[in-house]
């Protein structure tokens, strides 16, 4: 156990300080502090001595300096079971801090802000506070560093229950955070400094992935492969809050947020049933229990073990209908409380309180080597930019089919077939390696009559025969990028078939 004494404090974000400071003082910890974290503890009644008293020198040029210097830095990294270091401090009168508390210039904060200047971003780079850190890290066995006011509270009930010392484990689990920490700073300032001089490129020139790990899961796909969780931020199906159900899996969380992507799409009262990513059930209605029951009369064979999103909280008429059939897990924005009286006869059933919208994260895929990354596909159709160039127009119910059908076939595995009627899929074939394939597919899988509903696909028919093969079972309309060289093929093939059709220019493969 290493006994604190002597506690170096050096705050930007000061919450909780005077109270962690309080504690430490009542525990005989002498404290050393700048600026104004000083001036905070003083004006708390707490005795402080100015790191100026320390070191001799004033803080000078506008803070840049304070805590740089050799009696600081010795007093943090002497080992203490080094006899050559203890001599050290002795023979030049240097004090050892056995606790560095500090946190770090809001960096992050300041380079979200929009137009903040080269001259602003550099001024907010710390340099005294990394400095301090990592050397107390370094010293771990002998000096316990603090970063985050979130273990205030653990550390002086454990100083408090030993005497003023603290743990071995518990001093090499700050310094692993700690480490983390000032990895994650220089990440910060690395990739924002990199847009200085490429303001219009999207993506970073180096790609630093550090999430923190917030779940291990019992395996990942299939039960030979390790996985775990990685989250930050509040939003999110990684962030969610589970309210009741078993675990959750690999394979839960992936479909789950496909779920829950799809979901954004729309403004009134929405429902998505997905299995192995793909939708086997989505509709947009003026209710959300009518959404559900309209997304589940698509494919109840299918919804069966599936998991659901909704873009509303969940209300006893919804959760009525879904207690009606086997479900793995649903993610909602929230539960009525009747709803949760329904749904917790489920015992096994996964609840997910999920906040925030469309994810705006870069996505990221591993390849051999390497990784790919591509930024988030969120672009809306924009029904000015299309095209008709069918002899017949579509209709406006057609087109809010089509546009209903636009938005499902955007997050259906490529190639994608989706055949839609306004607000409800009716059945989608995804994954063929041909796109008349999976064309023949969704009018397969069709539960519902396709007579009078409409076809959407995520990118162009190469040639006429989909077209013609979706035509066979009555659809009116069909939306698509064009872009293909057989696009004149394509539109004759459905001027001869008495088609409406719409070409966006925009592609959405989603492999």
């Amino acid at each position: 156990m290493a006994k604190i004494e002597r506690a170096l404090i050096s705050l930007t974000d000061k919450s909780g300080a005077v109270e962690f400071a309080r504690g430490l003082a009542a525990l005989g910890v002498e404290l050393v502090s700048t600026g104004g974290t000083a001036k905070l503890l003083r004006d708390a009644g707490l005795g402080v001595k100015d790191v100026s008293e320390v070191t001799g020198f004033p803080e000078m040029l506008d803070g840049r300096v304070k805590t740089i210097h050799p009696r600081v830095a010795a007093g943090i990294l002497a080992v203490r079971g080094k006899a050559e270091h203890m001599a050290a401090l002795e023979t030049h009168g240097l004090p050892r801090f056995d606790m560095v508390v500090v946190n770090l210039y809001a960096f992050e904060k300041v380079a979200a802000e929009p137009g903040a200047t080269l001259e602003r971003l550099i001024e907010n780079i710390d340099i005294g506070g990394p400095t301090m850190i990592r050397a107390a890290a370094k010293n771990y066995q002998d000096v316990a560093v603090v970063v985050s006011p979130a273990d205030y509270p653990a550390l002086l009930a454990e100083l408090q229950a030993n005497g003023g010392s603290l743990g071995r484990e518990t001093h090499w689990r700050l310094a692993r955070a700690a480490f983390a920490l000032t990895a994650a700073y220089d990440s910060a300032i690395t990739e924002r400094l990199a847009m200085v001089d490429a303001p219009t490129e999207t993506l970073p020139q180096t790609l630093n992935v550090r999430v923190p790990r917030t779940m291990s899961l019992r395996y990942g796909e299939n039960p030979h492969q390790a996985a775990a969780l990685y989250a930050r931020g509040e939003e999110g199906i990684a962030n969610a809050r589970q309210l009741q159900g078993k675990d959750l899996s690999y394979n839960n969380l992936v479909d789950l947020d496909a779920a829950w992507q799809l979901i954004q799409e729309f403004a009134d009262p929405a429902s998505a049933i997905i299995k192995h990513t793909n939708p086997c059930g989505c509709a947009e209605q003026p209710t959300l229990a009518e959404s559900y029951r309209k997304a589940f009369e698509a494919d109840p064979v299918s919804a069966f073990g599936g998991v659901l999103a909704f873009n509303r909280s969940v209300d006893a008429e919804t959760a009525a209908e879904i207690a009606k059939t086997f479900i793995e897990a649903i993610a909602a924005p929230g539960y009525s409380t009747e709803a949760l009286a329904v749904l917790s006869a489920k015992k096994n059933l996964r609840l997910l309180e999920v906040k925030g919208g469309a994810s705006q994260e870069p996505v990221v895929k591993s390849i051999g080597g390497g990784m790919l990354v591509q930024t988030a596909d969120l672009k809306p159709l924009d029904r000015a930019a299309c095209k008709a160039p069918t002899d017949r127009q579509p209709t406006e119910a057609e087109w809010r089919a089509l546009a209903f059908g636009w938005k499902v076939v955007k997050h259906v595995k490529s190639n994608a077939i989706v055949y839609a009627r306004e607000g409800q899929l009716i059945a989608s074939g995804a994954g063929q390696m041909s796109r008349v394939d999976s064309v023949r597919f969704g009018a397969a899988k069709a539960v519902l009559p396709l007579q009078g509903a409409v076809v959407a696909s995520d990118a162009f028919f190469p040639f006429p025969d989909g077209v013609e093969q979706a035509a066979q079972h009555g659809i009116t309309a069909v939306i698509q990028p064009g872009g293909s060289v057989k696009d004149a093929d394509v539109v004759a093939a459905a001027n001869r078939l008495g088609l409406a059709m719409v070409l966006t220019g925009v592609r959405h493969f989603r492999h």
